[in-house]
């Protein structure tokens, strides 16, 4: 059987690693996509944002339970309900020797929040950042806004310097296929360095041994390697050719689990994967109906939730290693209720009928986006649904691709009903009716791909951002999730579970988040 071309790579991995020879402290990991690129403004994505995480640091990091730890803030405060005040790190150095200051600090927000970014979600909030001393900032906020530090956490520290001499001071824009210098090089203060950025090949980091932090682990190199072939990914761990893969597939997880020279982690991750609808153009850019579009009905988009037999894609598609949700955000996530994590019933014969009140007794025809290489089964979620919405007479023209293109198009919204997967970075249910409900403007609701719609949800989300009473502010959350819920402003599917794969001498940290800090691996 001839195998993709990311597959064949795999195989070739092993003679490329033993003629390297690798050292007893470099650790090999493969992941089934690769990071886009090393500019860590330019993707909000968790490979992404978990890969240059280990080049580039926020000024509030996370620590091993995601607990807020102070990263190049030594230290925060509000000083009055709309600022709040940073004491940075003094002593901390670029990898390029420049010294790390405000001055990159008010770069970093204005860039972040920038023509082409894609972390403009995170600074949305945000009216000014101020420059007090060469080693204290205040943020100005829009209202009052006592999250911003958990908000801030994925807000990645670039050299000022580093950028205007690389003339890379806009972000890489995926969405027009610009690109620049932070695209394939990178000047972090993190506790790894790149050295080596060929796309879809491989990365290398190496150790920063000039970081201000401590490093737990004992990693000195990382070899980081895309192998989109499954069984060439699990076939380059049992030969030795890697010492970590993610994700395990997993019809692969019970094999690996009883080799004794392996480890299999797998755990509750935070991400919701769910369905998107443009629910905003007058006529769908993909579909055969003409002159409306049949997503502005409730009845239609109830209609495909409930073709949707999530049990069956639990069972056949996720084996088991994945939990249904009625919500856009994991149990885990600030703000959950439990009282609103009931589906609507699986019902064929409903569906048909909520298609035949809405004008639509046939069905139609629709297109539909899916990656193929970024959540557990990404693309055997979307032909599961397709199959199922045949059944109710309609027609899903499917196309699955590599992240590589499949992010620029949705992220444009060039695209009438997609999949996407949600991990709210602040670990709060803020961020998803922030970026992922709201209506689109000045940064909100970047991420509502579909534009979905809801004056009174836009109105909650500003006082769940403001609110400290927690009572209150579960009340409001709550509210805005029903709203959301009553309109099927998307369809929910399930969180995925973490399943990683390592050699037995590998030791680390899995957190929820899927984010890998290689600081805290060790090769024993």
């Amino acid at each position: 059987m001839k195998l993709p071309s990311l597959g064949r790579l795999g195989v070739l991995f092993a003679g490329a690693l033993l003629a390297a020879s690798v050292s007893a402290q470099t650790f090999r990991i493969a992941d089934q996509g690769d990071a886009l690129s090393m500019d860590p403004h330019s993707l909000n994505e968790s490979l992404q944002l978990s890969f240059t995480g280990n080049i580039y640091e926020p000024l509030v990091g996370r620590g091993k339970k995601l607990e807020l730890v102070p990263a190049l803030a030594t230290s925060w405060a509000q000083v009055s309900p709309t600022v709040w005040e940073f004491k940075l790190r003094r002593g901390v150095a670029f990898h390029d020797g420049t010294p790390f200051s405000a001055d990159d600090v008010l770069f970093t927000f204005a860039r972040a929040g920038g023509e082409g970014s894609d972390m403009k979600g995170y600074v949305g909030g945000i009216a000014e950042v101020k420059k007090v001393d060469d080693y204290t900032v205040q943020m100005v906020t829009k209202a009052p806004f006592p999250i911003l530090p958990d908000v801030i956490s994925l807000v990645y520290i670039m050299s000022k310097d580093w950028a205007e001499k690389n003339s890379a001071t806009r972000p890489v824009d995926k969405r027009k296929g610009v690109e620049n210098a932070a695209s394939f090089r990178a000047n972090g203060t993190g506790p790894f360095r790149l050295r080596e950025r060929q796309p879809g090949i491989r990365t290398v980091l190496v150790r920063n041994f000039n970081y201000w932090g401590k490093i737990d682990g004992n990693v000195q190199e990382v070899i980081f390697t895309p192998i989109g072939n499954d069984a060439t990914r699990v076939a380059a761990l049992l030969s030795g050719e890697i010492d970590m893969m993610q994700p395990v597939p997993l019809q692969d997880v019970a094999r690996l689990r009883s080799n004794a020279n392996l480890t299999v982690l797998q755990g509750p991750e935070l991400r919701t994967i769910f369905l998107g609808m443009d629910q905003a153009r007058d006529e769908l850019l993909y579909s055969n109906v003409k002159g409306k579009n049949p997503f502005k009905d409730v009845r239609v988009r109830r209609a495909f939730f409930q073709a949707i037999d999530i049990e069956a894609i639990k069972t056949r598609i996720m084996r088991n290693a994945a939990t249904p949700t009625a919500l856009m955000v994991a149990p885990g996530i600030k703000g959950f209720v439990p009282a609103l994590n009931e589906r609507l019933p699986h019902d064929a014969a409903a569906a048909k009928k909520l298609l035949a009140d809405a004008g639509y007794p046939d069905g139609f025809e629709v297109g539909m986006n899916c990656p193929n290489d970024r959540y557990v089964n990404d693309a055997e979620i979307c032909q599961a649904v397709v199959s199922m919405l045949a059944r109710i007479g309609v027609k899903v023209n499917l196309t699955a691709e590599t992240k590589g293109t499949y992010f620029p198009k949705v992220l444009k919204r060039d695209t009438s009903f997609y999949l996407l997967g949600w991990t709210p970075g602040t670990y709060d249910s803020h961020n998803p009716l922030y970026n992922l409900m709201s209506t689109p403007r000045d940064g909100q609701g970047q991420f509502n791909l579909g534009s979905y719609s809801n004056k009174r949800l836009d109105e909650l989300t500003g006082m769940v951002g403001a609110e400290t009473d927690q009572t209150k502010r579960n009340a409001m959350i709550a509210e805005a999730f029903k709203i959301h819920q009553d309109e099927v402003g998307h369809i929910p599917l399930h969180q995925q579970a973490l399943a990683w794969g390592m050699k037995k001498n590998v030791s680390l940290v899995q957190l929820a988040d899927n984010f890998n800090p290689f600081k805290y691996v060790t090769i024993k």
